[in-house]
This record gives structure tokens, C-alpha cells and sequence, in this order.
């Protein structure tokens, strides 16, 4: 359903990039520049993620209307108090006027993992899963005092997590291109083309990206790599800037050579 609005928003050109089970890599093509909205790690910080919503609302109001873009970078659950309420979120249609994609963070991507076996993914709690359960109304902590609890995990887990929910993320793709821009959730490899990224680096490197930037003509904008301003390195851009520790959930707006931090 994404793929097909896409298509529709950007033209036949647009293709996903998927081979095997890999999660898909999007390569959009426009003949008119879109008005895109990138939005940093939420990590279940729902009341943040309504607000950076609102803002992009009221910058879109400014201007004429036109093709309009919302970037949702990863990491949705884990560390804040309402993953679930963000999932939910994202399952919903986007705003109208948009086109909304959600790409997917190690930490979603742990969850997912976490759904499927739990047993076999316990270092999943200890990565801020704990809270992720949590608002989906299962006490972790309660769970690890008895451990016949523990061994009932995995059908709490089953019964609590929707299946729409599993649906997302199971099909959350790992980056999207778009004339000089790539976005991903942690960067790439430096100078790979995003065909040949695995997924482990677009959802988790930081060196050598962080200091080299990405090697290619396009830059990256991504998250990941928390920090308190957003950050604009060597052909990269972060805007992770630690909703859950910090507050603020930032949305960078991207339109042509424009560059803007939306407070």
C-alpha cells in the first residue's frame, strides 16, 4: 500500500530495492522537488511525536500546497513511555496532503525480534525494552521474580502486541533515496551505493560514517546518534537529539538547498 502511493506521489520511476528477505532500500524519483519532513528518534516519546506533527502542520500552512513528505527516521519504541501508543500512530494514516514513511531503527528492528522469541532475545529488556512492555501492559519486573511467569513471556507477548502492530514493523523498509538525499536511521557505509548496504549498518553504524561522512555525492540524513543540537557533519545530517532524556523531538525540513530545524 506504501509502495503504491508512492508510486502515485513520485512517478513509475520509483522503485523499491529488495532482494531476498531484506527490508526494502526506496529509491524515489520526482520531476517537481517535494517538501520533506524528517523527524529524529522518537523512542515511544508519543506526546513529542504529536507535537513535531503539529509543527509540520503549521509550517505546511504557510505555503502553497504542493507534494509533502514526512520522514519518520526509527527507533519508535524502547526508553519512553508509550511505544505502543507510537505504533499506533504510525499505523494510522498520515496527515492529509501527505505521504508518510517510517523507516526502521535497531531498536525496532530488536523488538520485532524480541516478538518473535523472546527466550532467545532477553538482552532486548536490558535495552529499554522494559518500558516498550510496559505500555503494552505487561510488568516485566514482575515476570523475572517467577519464573513461570517468564516461560509464560512469549504468549503475553503474543496476546499484547497487536498484529497490526507486528505487520509495521515487519514491514518497515531500511532507507529512502531521493535526489540529494539519502535517509536512514544510523547512516551508511562510507561510499557504498544503498543497493549494497546491509541492513546492519543502515540501522546501527556510527564510525567510520560518523566521521567521514558519506562518500557519496547525497547526503545522509539520519538519527541514531543521539546529541542535545542536531548535528550538520560531512555530507550527513543528525537529528537525533535524545526525545526521551531531553524533551525534544526534532524535525528537520528539507526543500531543495533549503535546510530548517522547524521549532
Amino acid at each position: 500500500m506504501v509502495i503504491g502511493a508512492i508510486r502515485n506521489l513520485f512517478g513509475r520511476k520509483s522503485r523499491p530495492v529488495q532482494a531476498d528477505n531484506r527490508r526494502e532500500r526506496l529509491a524515489l524519483h520526482s520531476k517537481t522537488t517535494p517538501t520533506i519532513y524528517a523527524i529524529g528518534d522518537v523512542h515511544g516519546c508519543y506526546d513529542q511525536l504529536i507535537d513535531a506533527q503539529r509543527r509540520i502542520l503549521a509550517d505546511a500552512a504557510k505555503h502553497k500546497p504542493g507534494r509533502r513528505l514526512i520522514v519518520m527516521l526509527g527507533d519508535y519504541v524502547d526508553r519512553g513511555p508509550r511505544s505502543a501508543d507510537v505504533i499506533e500512530h504510525l499505523a494510522l494514516p498520515p496527515p492529509e496532503g501527505f505521504l508518510r514513511i517510517s523507516l526502521c531503527g535497531n531498536h525496532d528492528d530488536s523488538f520485532l525480534k524480541f516478538i518473535a522469541n523472546p527466550m532467545e532475545n532477553m538482552e532486548w529488556l536490558e535495552f529499554g525494552g522494559d518500558t516498550t512492555l510496559e505500555s503494552y501492559g505487561i510488568d516485566v519486573v514482575r515476570l523475572l521474580r517467577h519464573n513461570m511467569g517468564l516461560r509464560s513471556l512469549a504468549g503475553l507477548v503474543s496476546e499484547a502486541v497487536p498484529a497490526h502492530h507486528v505487520a509495521l514493523l515487519k514491514r518497515l523498509p531500511v532507507a529512502v533515496s531521493l535526489g540529494d538525499y539519502i535517509f536512514a536511521h544510523a547512516g551508511i557505509r562510507p561510499g557504498l551505493p544503498v543497493d549494497n548496504q546491509s541492513e546492519e549498518d543502515l540501522m546501527w553504524i556510527r564510525e567510520p560514517f560518523l566521521s567521514q561522512g558519506s562518500g557519496l555525492p547525497q547526503t545522509v540524513v539520519h538519527g541514531h546518534t543521539a546529541a542535545k543540537e542536531p548535528v550538520f557533519g560531512k555530507n550527513r545530517i543528525c537529528i537525533d537529539t535524545g526525545a526521551y532524556a531531553t524533551g525534544r523531538l526534532t524535525v528537520l525540513k528539507v526543500h531543495g538547498e533549503e535546510r530548517q530545524i522547524l521549532d
